[in-house]
């Protein structure tokens, strides 16, 4: 088994307000792999843009505290302030982003074709570190690279399947339909060549053929290139389709992680449970789940889900440590709706 890409190691952090604290994360983990596509879920509000976020170093730094956990990717330490150098090295290089809106993604007054240049000027893998007292406006952008960096977006926007790309590159964002503003945007992120790209709900404004398309192209490329994504969405259907493992979260507490046809055959955690009753059937009948997510200011100690379940009992009041369920398939819950055997070291559970 390769070594971890990603590492998230019981993350706990939140957002200061005016004689408050929001508990937004609370231990939360995850481990990523070399082209694995891995699908965060959960219901709105329960921390996936949050730790996607965090991840990328995106979070408002006035009021973010992080009090505790960490996030290594390849080695490096995202959270310590001495490791600035190596995070900023792969922040939007190495680890790039697919946002959720493709419709306000784009700047309207500039062409596509200005916008990814910039894009290309700053972040591409034939760029040579520029030195830090140079001025931005100054930072020069050699006729060579130019030449290659634009080749090499006509490659990418023919991979990403949008036609005639030298036309596209002259029109403005508004002239192009909203599933090639998607394509645009997986090419963006991949024109840096990363090695992990997080997709932040990339399908959710596309009608469902255009979210057929997409999430095909990024099992193309998951496949063919070793690209590690991570899919933050709502939709189970669409983490069906493409993912090969399941991370859910609720209320920012992770929960239980599987490989994909584990979780949807065997789902061991009474919220994941919970969930997956809650899809449509071809009948139509759908279960709602009671309760409403608890509060980020007041969380209840221990496992978030126990104001809601139906199992719950004095010993949900601490947080459970990690089970597991089966083969890679790990569950943190008192009352496991499956036996469970002890749990080995964190790197051999998420293996």
């Amino acid at each position: 088994m390769t070594e971890p890409l990603l590492t998230v190691d019981s993350l706990s952090l939140g957002f200061r307000g005016k004689g408050s604290f929001a508990h937004i994360l609370d231990g939360a983990n995850m481990v990523m792999r070399r082209g694995e596509i891995m699908g965060l879920v959960g219901e709105s509000g329960c921390g996936k843009t949050t730790l996607a976020s965090a991840i990328l170093g995106i979070l408002p730094r006035h009021s973010l505290e992080i009090r505790g956990g960490r996030i290594r990717f390849d080695g490096t330490d995202m959270l310590d302030p001495a490791q600035t150098a190596q995070q900023q090295a792969i922040r939007g290089r190495r680890v790039t982003f697919i946002p959720q809106d493709p419709f306000t993604s784009l700047n309207p007054v500039f062409t596509i074709g200005q916008q990814i240049d910039e894009l290309m000027k700053w972040k591409s893998p034939r760029r040579e570190g520029a030195s830090s007292r140079m001025p931005a406006l100054l930072t020069p952008y050699p006729r060579a690279r130019r030449k290659a960096d634009r080749e090499k977006v006509l490659e990418m926007l023919n991979l990403v399947q949008l036609p005639r790309p030298e036309q596209l590159l002259r029109k403005y964002p508004h002239e192009v339909s909203g599933g090639q503003r998607q394509r645009l945007m997986i090419a963006m992120a991949l024109l840096p060549e990363p090695d992990l790209i997080i997709a932040d709900e990339p399908t959710t404004a596309l009608d469902v053929t255009i979210q057929a398309q997409i999430l095909g192209l990024l099992r193309r490329l998951a496949n063919d290139r070793g690209v590690a994504v991570m899919l933050t969405t709502h939709d189970l259907g669409s983490a069906y389709e493409i993912c090969d493992r399941i991370t859910v979260m609720y209320a920012g507490q992770d929960v239980e992680a599987a490989p994909v046809s584990e979780f949807f055959n065997r789902p061991t955690h009474p919220y994941t449970a919970r969930l997956l009753a809650s899809l449509p059937e071809g009948g139509g009948g759908m279960t709602g789940i009671p309760g409403e997510l608890p509060s980020f200011y007041a969380p209840p100690p221990g496992c978030r889900f126990q104001t809601r379940c139906d199992r719950a009992t004095e010993a949900c009041r601490t947080r459970p440590t990690p089970d597991l369920a089966g083969p890679a398939h790990v569950v943190r819950c008192a009352h496991p709706l499956f036996p469970t055997q002890p749990a080995p070291a964190r790197q051999e559970i998420q293996a």
